[in-house]
């Protein structure tokens, strides 16, 4: 990746890889699990435990191969009774529908299931062998394979799952590193398996589903495919997409009914659209909640903290963080809204600005119901305005406005009769000498 940042902690859909793989495990049903890193990757652990509390985190001292790996959680699995999944934090694009079919094999019998898939190119991945009756009879990494062997195109994922903690344990005391490069793999525990008449087999699944990644361009694809598949799932919930390719979605992000978006929206996490919602082109949502039949944009952009109520109007070039905007409430042109209430049906003018910051502190400014806030004002917080009261425009307000009462702070218009004229003639006598 050439990066500071650990691999798995790269985002795809506003989500560290690894969250997707701890996910999708946990949505099969997986029970409890654990995470193996290397050396000095403290800030993976972490991570993962910030995604579930409950995992353990094992430490692989020496990278020593994939069977090494599953070695250093051995603790968290051995004397167990159920099932073990291994799974790669590079994967995000796993489903947990697959892993069920993976589990549901291990409950029909199987010793031993891996995750294949039929590659168009299978440079590069281990080749899954089967024998004369079409059952998995061994996994063979590339660098061993004999020519016949790499012509093959079902290929291993490096997904796998054992039946009992009992078969996994004895498999890995088995395997050896007697390889090309005297790593232990744990692809070896299919041959071992077959050796020992257990079972193995193998469940399909889509070449994209199992993609690693490996590269900020592999990223760049796994991105483009889930947000294909968030895109589907949000059209298939009844949401219309005017142009599906412009918008991007963070996996978490809420959806509901009868909502419009139109092109070039992006959402980070933390999203909840309610029903009848319409969202405007080039707008930016994030940690932030819209409440049904509400309006928002073009070009607005919500930040955490932000709720819209129902039929709220939120319009083009407005910023709004940490700040609710009640019910039938108008915020529509070029103005910030930061650490504010604004009441129900209250109308925000043009240009308006919440001073909520005065270099050391964070101040909250309270907009009543039905209050008329004019366009090119500055409430300075922290301040109320009273429900039903008056900003006149241009104000800056220093003070709390009581209900239904007009504030006007901007000095008195004066007007010099005859002076443009007077002054138009002057320049024009100065510019022709």
């Amino acid at each position: 990746m050439k990066s500071a940042l650990p691999k798995v902690l790269h985002r795809l859909a506003g989500a560290p890889m690894l969250a997707h793989v701890l996910n999708a495990a946990a949505q099969a049903g997986v029970g409890r699990g654990c995470v193996v890193v290397g050396p000095g990757m403290d800030e993976v652990g972490e991570a993962a435990l910030a995604i579930d509390s409950q995992l353990k985190v094992f430490v692989q001292p020496e990278q020593l191969g994939t069977a090494d790996a599953v070695k250093a959680a051995s603790p968290a699995f051995e004397g167990s009774n159920g099932s073990v999944l291994v799974l790669y934090g590079d994967t995000p694009l796993l489903r947990a529908e697959t892993l069920k079919s993976v589990l549901g094999e291990l409950d029909a019998g199987a010793d031993v299931v891996v995750i294949g898939f039929e590659a168009a190119n299978p440079t590069g991945y281990g080749r899954l062998l089967l024998d004369g009756k079409g059952r998995l009879a061994g996994i063979r990494e590339e660098k061993e394979a004999n020519d016949s062997e790499r012509a093959l195109t079902l290929c291993n994922s490096g997904i796998m799952a054992f039946r009992t903690s009992e078969t996994l344990a004895s498999l890995l005391a088995q395997i050896g590193n007697d390889n090309a490069k005297g790593e232990f793999y744990l692809t070896d525990a299919v041959a071992l398996a077959r050796e020992g008449g257990l079972e193995a087999r193998v469940v399909l699944s889509d070449p994209e589903e199992v993609l690693g990644v490996n590269s900020r361009a592999e990223l760049a694809i796994g991105e483009g495919l889930m947000q294909q598949r968030l895109r589907d799932a949000v059209m298939a919930g009844g949401a219309t997409l005017v142009a599906p390719d412009t918008v991007f979605f963070s996996v978490d992000t809420s959806v509901g009914q009868d909502v419009l978006i139109e092109p070039s929206v992006v959402f980070g996490p933390g999203v909840i659209i309610e029903n009848g919602v319409t969202i405007k082109a080039f707008c930016h949502i994030e940690q932030a909640k819209i409440g049904p039949g509400a309006t928002l944009g073009p070009f607005a952009r919500l930040r955490p903290g932000a709720e819209l109520a129902k039929d709220a109007h939120v319009g083009n070039f407005v910023e709004i963080k940490n700040a609710e905007v009640a019910e039938g409430a108008k915020v529509n042109h070029l103005t910030y809204i930061g650490d504010t209430d604004v009441g129900a049906k209250a109308n925000i003018g043009a240009g308006t600005i919440t001073c909520n910051y005065d270099g050391f502190a964070k101040h909250r400014t309270e907009i009543g119901a039905g209050a008329f806030i004019g366009s090119n004002s500055s409430l300075v917080a922290p301040v109320r305005i009273g429900d039903g009261a008056f900003v006149g425009s241009g104000s800056v307000i220093t003070k709390d406005v009581p209900a239904d009462a007009l504030a006007v702070t901007r000095a008195d218009q004066k007007n010099l009769t005859g002076w443009a004229g007077k002054m138009r003639a002057r320049r024009t006598r100065d510019k022709s000498k």
